[in-house]
């Protein structure tokens, strides 16, 4: 890989990082050593479900992760509101 697809991929993994702070993103390494799979790892229980979310790439993983916000949000609606942030 190129410095300039680097340079972007390093700005497309620190605006996710940015966006979805309850995560933990990074890109995968295939066993060839070249980038692989986009994925996240839930530090947040507020900001997710699943454990670890991977991806194809950084707009399949922004789409699972805003989906995870929502069902996060929406479970602790259905609990009543406990544990939810303000």
């Amino acid at each position: 890989m190129n410095d300039v697809q680097n340079s972007a991929e390093d700005e497309v993994l620190a605006r996710l990082r940015a966006d979805f702070p309850g995560h933990k993103i990074w890109r995968s390494k295939r066993w060839d050593g070249r980038p692989g799979d986009w994925a996240a790892t839930l530090l947040d229980p507020a900001a997710g479900v699943d454990p670890t979310v991977i991806r194809n790439s950084p707009s399949e993983l922004r789409g699972a992760l805003i989906d995870q916000r929502e069902r996060a949000l929406a479970e602790r609606r259905a609990a009543g509101g406990r544990g939810e942030r303000r």
